[in-house]
């Protein structure tokens, strides 16, 4: 059943309970042979199988059965914004990380410092994950080097092999394809115009890459550059205009602090270490209504083939769990945007282990927080992401009923 917004902003009201949305980014995986466990099944997780028995799990799904989503659209659906109806770039979301004033007519787009062949065949999508000052000096070149007519460009890093590139001018649209082929072994795309409103900013893309191909050609390992998520900055209603919450944002990754602001919330100061970020929610506790705690360190293991690595992430953010019980949450949940499975070093299409606690959950007989337990658990082996946030609301009892 499809609830637009504003049917949640019709029924929030005003409550003290205080909510945590805990994302461990690619949470979900897949057994590396038959029969083997998920990195999350074998991890040693007692506080958090403790919160699946005396709470509600289960498996959703970001986007739609067989869906592979992005981050953005993945998290967005995580706040109830329909993704499909929702639709935001990546590089607005990278604009908006690193605090990037990003003005209305404004094109951003994400960048990638990669390795190609002479054939622009990519061979390392990161260019060996250069680190964050490599990037810094990078993009200090591409500013010096590269110029386009009647345009302003910015090239800001953002962090490790990542770069923003935003262009202001008049007549710029995002209706750009990407030029990253998001595979090694592929050939780095042109940019070309996904509508006629995009092409003259196509030919513009086009101008950028081949001077900044000149620029990078004897830089290795980072000697080429990806675009993607061309956009321009949407105005959507904030969480504190549809549910009546005050968020905050705990997150040390720049996309996934954009987003944050995107939806309205404060962005809080924090390393990007999950024990640091526990240090940032216990110390701002009493600001906020709804904190969104972001872990990014499964995701990058499960990208980088590492199951173990993965597994190791899982069990260190479980230890820091009666930390945040101790707390005393109205309502918690823990679970991921998506699921990158270490087998396939990439994210994928399979529903996302799930679990809500509150005192007012209906629990269900899930005794250990994992992809083949969750699908027994009572919100369903394949709930919408959608459904998530009006459940944590009406959980801390901040809904009001329906009707006479």
């Amino acid at each position: 059943m499809d609830l637009d917004l504003e049917f949640y902003r019709d029924l929030a009201q005003p409550a003290t309970s205080k909510i945590v949305l805990l994302v461990m980014d690619g949470l979900g995986g897949l057994p590396m042979e038959p029969g083997g466990l998920t990195a999350l099944e074998a991890a040693e997780t007692p506080n958090l199988d403790a919160l699946a028995r005396e709470g509600i799990c289960g498996l959703h799904e970001p986007i739609g059965p067989g869906v592979t989503p992005g981050s953005g659209p993945s998290h967005l659906a995580l706040f109830g914004y329909d993704p499909l109806r929702h639709d935001v770039g990546r590089g607005a979301l990278a604009a908006l990380g690193v605090g990037f004033d990003l003005g209305p007519h404004d094109v951003a787009a994400r960048g990638n410092f990669c390795t190609v062949d002479k054939d622009l065949i990519v061979l390392d999508r990161r260019a060996g994950r250069i680190s964050t000052e490599q990037c810094a000096a990078l993009c200090d070149l591409l500013r010096e080097q590269v110029q386009l007519a009647n345009v302003t460009c910015f090239i800001q890093p953002v962090r490790d092999y990542r770069f923003l590139l935003v262009l202001r001018g008049n007549g710029l649209s995002g209706d750009v394809e990407d030029t990253d082929p998001q595979m090694v072994g592929e050939q780095v795309l042109e940019p070309k115009a996904s509508s006629s409103a995009g092409k003259r900013t196509a030919r513009l893309v086009a101008d950028f890459v081949r001077q900044a191909r000149e620029a990078l050609a004897d830089r290795q390992p980072a000697n080429m550059l990806l675009l993607r998520g061309f956009a321009r900055k949407p105005n959507w209603p904030t969480i504190e205009d549809l549910y009546g919450v005050r968020g905050a944002a705990i997150a040390g990754y720049p996309m996934y602090r954009g987003l944050a602001r995107l939806l309205g919330m404060d962005v809080l100061e924090t390393g990007s270490e999950p024990a640091e970020e526990f240090g940032v929610l216990e110390r701002h506790w009493a600001d906020y209504d709804l904190f969104f705690v972001h872990v990014k360190p499964t995701d990058a293991a499960g990208e980088d083939g590492d199951w173990a690595r993965k597994k190791e992430r899982i069990a260190e953010v479980d230890a820091l769990v009666p930390r945040l019980r101790a707390l005393q949450p109205d309502v918690v949940v823990v679970t991921g945007d998506h699921s990158t499975p270490a087998l396939l070093k990439a994210h994928s299409w399979h529903p996302v282990p799930v679990l809500l606690w509150s005192p007012h959950c209906r629990a269900d007989d899930v005794e250990r927080f994992g992809e083949r337990a969750c699908v027994h658990g009572a919100l369903g082996p394949r709930f919408r992401a959608v459904d998530l946030m009006p459940l944590m609301l009406a959980n801390g009892l901040r809904l009001a009923k329906f009707g006479a």
